[in-house]
């Protein structure tokens, strides 16, 4: 076995001991959602370290299959621990989709016996590509609305970089399915998976714990607070119940901070640490599920139509209220508003 090998071996197995202490690290949150998204996601990317190069792929044996299965999805398991984590959204059929559709494209190329240069993986790159870009455009999109401060530090310098990562490998990926495979690439991914690796490894396991709290609040709001806090949140509640701001459309922490006359980073602490929200999306929409419920509920409401209900709460758009009512309810506003009628026609 030539150097050169030897360094690809080595580099490749401590990207796999900083994949073991990256699930170390995300098996202390408590959330079950980003458990398994992080476990998939850490499975998949250690396939990828075993089936990226002939060194390894050829001396799989028995868990060759597996390997592969879990390879063919990694971009897409990637993107469901980001979306878990940064945007707290549950797993559902939608957010496991991308790893789907990616493990799919590749087994027809399999079992099809396609080469690299196929149309076939030329798509499944371009495919993994969209996703690491979308990935990278939900850590940049939450970003204003995060009220974890851990979790704000962690987006750019870890998973900004991770996600580069993916972009640059694709286009690695892509070359090779033109025919322009350099005998360099296998070393250079090594020491790109080593590096980012090691990366996520010092960052999940110095973690802080409210980086992967629940959305309940640990104390009731008025406990642990000075006078100052106190009369914050009291005009906080105000400026919600009593001036219904959250039915404007597109507000922000910065307007409501503002308005409230608070820092914005000592507001975010407060609706976080003391209200329990993760993020100001998820606060600002309770107060607009609570109220779509009672107008789809309401008989003399009947002839309102979801999409009226949705604007007239401050959602700018019908999808991201029926995402946002199906995740606190389980059903779609319709399916609520058909139960709920039904109830009150036949009490």
């Amino acid at each position: 076995m030539e150097p050169v090998q030897v360094w690809e071996l080595i580099l490749r197995g401590i990207a796999i001991g900083a994949l073991v202490a990256i699930t170390a690290g995300l098996w202390r949150s408590g959330l079950r959602g980003i458990r398994i998204a992080g476990l998939v996601m850490t499975a998949s990317t250690a396939a990828y370290v075993l089936n990226s190069t002939g060194l390894t792929r050829e001396n799989l044996g028995l868990i060759d299959l597996p390997v592969r299965l879990l390879a063919l999805g990694g971009v897409g398991w990637f993107w469901l621990f980001v979306v878990t984590l940064f945007e707290d959204r549950p797993i559902a059929l939608i957010t496991l989709a991308p790893g789907g559709l990616l493990t799919a494209v590749g087994l027809v190329g399999w079992f099809l016996r396609q080469e690299m240069e196929s149309p076939l993986w030329i798509a499944h790159n371009l495919i993994e590509m969209a996703i690491a870009i979308h990935a990278l455009y939900v850590i940049a999109r939450s970003a204003r609305g995060d009220l974890v401060e851990a979790r704000r530090r962690l987006r750019s310098p870890i998973l900004g970089i991770v996600t580069l990562y993916v972009i640059t490998l694709s286009c690695f990926e892509i070359a090779e399915g033109f025919g322009l495979r350099q005998p360099w690439f296998d070393v250079a991914g090594a020491v790109a998976l080593a590096f980012v690796c090691c990366l996520g490894a010092v960052a999940f396991l110095q973690a802080q714990p409210e980086l992967f709290g629940d959305t309940r609040p640990a104390t009731a709001p008025s406990e642990g607070l000075d006078a100052g806090d106190r009369l914050l949140l009291t005009k906080l509640e105000a400026i919600m119940a009593e001036g219904e701001a959250w039915k404007r459309e597109g507000l922000t922490i910065g307007a409501l901070a503002e308005e409230v006359g608070a820092p914005e980073h000592k507001l975010r602490r407060l609706i976080n640490d003391h209200l329990g929200f993760r993020n100001f999306a998820a606060f600002v929409n309770a107060r607009r599920i609570d109220a779509a419920k009672a107008r789809l509920a309401d008989p003399a409401k009947a002839r309102d139509t979801v999409s009226t209900i949705a604007f007239d709460l401050g959602f700018g758009s019908l999808g991201p209220f029926n995402r946002a009512f199906k995740e606190a309810t389980g059903q779609t506003p319709t399916e609520w508003r058909r139960e709920r009628l039904a109830v009150s026609e036949n009490p």
